[in-house]
């Protein structure tokens, strides 16, 4: 028997991400699972005329982009989307694919619910594809949720 008691949603706070983390969190409360909120930040390089000479950006702007995504996250869930046995949120820098995977290794995480665009040909091919590449890595099974309506 398969027993999923932890669920990680990762959410870049789009319509998109919304749909999937609404059904993350109907699937906790049904299952009785933990769920967990996840925003990977990208790290950010500025870069200026001279390539020698990238600016660097004060260390107040990592702290209060890392609360503001907390605080975001905080508000993420609505009131009629369910009511998992606990929520976990985090913040997290780097590139998604990569802090995403290492999130649900280091949590044991037992299913991951992403969101995907549903791009397909040439769109797909020049712009890649996060839930693909979190299905083809991950550790644990991947629920992909398509927007239909977000076409």
């Amino acid at each position: 028997m398969i027993e999923i008691r932890s669920i990680l949603a990762p959410t870049d706070f789009s319509k998109h991400a919304a749909k999937a983390v609404r059904y993350a969190c109907l699937l906790a409360e049904r299952l009785g699972a933990e769920l967990h909120l996840l925003h990977v930040l990208s790290d950010i390089v500025p870069i200026g005329p001279d390539p020698m000479l990238t600016p660097v950006l004060p260390p107040e702007y990592y702290t209060e982009a890392k609360d503001q995504s907390l605080a975001a996250l905080e508000t993420t869930l609505e009131p009629d989307w369910g009511r998992p046995s606990a929520v976990k949120t985090s913040v997290t820098w780097g590139e998604p694919v990569e802090e995403i995977v290492a999130y649900a290794r280091e949590g044991a995480i037992d299913l991951i619910v992403v969101a995907t665009h549903g791009r397909t040909g040439l769109s797909h091919v020049l712009l890649g594809s996060v839930a693909e590449r979190i299905v083809r890595e991950a550790p644990c099974p991947v629920l992909t949720i398509r927007d239909r309506e977000g076409r």
